[in-house]
């Protein structure tokens, strides 16, 4: 199965790695592509978001199945461009990404579907975003109405930067959704569609802020854990039922059937799961830790669900292990980045055990690998619990150097102590 992936980051990087490691996959390929990918496909500079470009590949490679990894290209149209030529595609619609190119439209889908979620305001102007953090008070949250790579979303008890958050999506010509604060440990759940059927990956957490301690500022995620010991029993299946099914009936209601993957954020409340944002990709950096873990074919798992094949009954296989990755990012990150700078170590990480690592903001520069972005490199320790993949994890950020790396010290570190508590939980860890 010669097997095309869209995108040039970590998670792409990633589907990479799980599916070189599928037995059906004969032939890899990337576009564009990233440094730490050469080793396992052929790279194309083929502009991902451009669906003529895209479908042309396609076509010269002949493709059997293309795997949309970022949001660009799925709300560019390139997953439509490429099913009306006659391709296998792993991706939603246009129509269907909507649902994370639009939050309100995804408000709008959760309230048809009967799916919990926090109260919301659309708002286009300064005096009703004012109205709506009155409303709900503090701590006040407030989104871009678009796609903002991970990064538009200001969480804040200070009203005074809400409203400016929310003007400054005003003067682009932008919209905002001002929603209220749900309590509660955060849960990314990922769960393949077929359109019809779906089946859910392992839970994991991630970690938004650049600093210990979830101080600073939103980044795209700075490390990921799973499995997560201190969710309650049968949780999954719980969001399945009340949110992932009756999303996917609402949307092939509308005649825009979901085909790939639903990313539900999730906050596990007082009042239950209710829904923080839906994405329609893989999250970036939750699939380096999930897929590390996951022993099912990747390869075969898309193509069943990009022909509509997954079945109600589908069972994954997952290793034992517990999986944990530190993003390195770059200086100035997340309001700038740095580029150019060399990497060093990388070689000497990847040969620790139960280490390894993905690339997302790298280059080839001459015999260098060298920074080419806000997230340079997410390092994936696996162990027998999560002390060990924590171990193992910084073991490995320990091993590479590059000028003003930076880097969370924090990551799983309260699951391992027991510290997240659930909620309403009686007992929980």
């Amino acid at each position: 199965m010669k097997t095309l992936v869209l995108g040039n980051g970590g998670r792409e990087h990633a589907l990479l790695t799980a599916l070189s490691r599928d037995p059906q996959v004969s032939a890899l390929h990337a576009a564009p592509g990233n440094a730490g990918m050469a080793d396992l496909a052929t790279l194309h500079a083929v502009e991902a978001t451009d669906p003529a470009a895209v479908v042309e590949l396609a076509r010269e490679l002949g493709a059997d199945l293309v795997v949309v990894g970022p949001e660009a290209p799925l709300a560019a149209g390139v997953s439509d461009a490429l099913r009306e030529a006659g391709f296998a595609v792993f991706g939603p619609s246009q129509a269907a990404a909507q649902l994370e190119a639009s939050k309100a439209f995804a408000k709008e889908v959760m309230a048809a579907a009967g799916v919990p979620t926090a109260g919301s305001r659309v708002c286009t102007t300064a005096a009703e975003a004012a109205a709506a953090l009155d409303e709900f008070g503090a701590p006040h949250v407030v989104k871009d109405d678009g796609l903002a790579a991970g990064k538009g979303v200001v969480v804040t008890s200070d009203r005074a930067e809400a409203l400016a958050h929310a003007e400054a999506c005003f003067a682009v010509g932008g919209t905002v959704v001002v929603e209220d604060f749900l309590d509660g440990p955060e849960v990314s759940l990922f769960v393949i569609c077929d359109g019809e059927d779906a089946v859910a990956l392992t839970p994991a957490q991630d970690f938004k802020r650049i600093h210990d301690g979830d101080a600073g500022p939103n980044t795209g995620g700075m490390g990921a854990y799973t499995p997560l010991p201190w969710l309650p029993e049968g949780f999954t299946d719980e969001v399945m039922d009340r949110v992932a099914r009756p999303v996917l009936a609402e949307m092939a209601r509308r005649g825009t059937p979901f085909t790939g993957v639903l990313f539900c954020g999730l906050a596990v409340t007082a009042k239950g799961v209710e829904v923080i944002e839906f994405n329609v990709r893989f999250g970036d950096p939750e699939t380096q830790a999930v897929l590390a873990r996951l022993e099912t074919p990747l390869g075969g798992l898309l193509a069943d669900a990009a022909a509509g094949r997954l079945g109600a009954d589908r069972r994954l296989e997952w290793s034992d292990d517990v999986a944990v990755d530190v993003v390195m990012a770059s200086a100035g990150y997340p309001a700038s980045s740095s580029r150019g700078d060399v990497i060093t170590g990388l070689a000497d990480a990847a040969a620790l055990e139960g280490v390894h690592v993905i690339h997302a903001g790298t280059a080839a520069q001459g015999e260098d690998v060298v920074t080419a972005g806000g997230r340079v490199l997410a390092v994936v320790g696996r162990g027998a619990d999560l002390a060990q993949a924590r171990e193992r994890a910084y073991a490995g950020v320990e091993r590479i150097r590059f000028d003003g790396a930076q880097w969370r010290t924090d990551i799983g570190l309260k699951a391992e102590r027991g510290e997240i508590t659930v909620p309403g939980t009686e007992g929980a860890k």
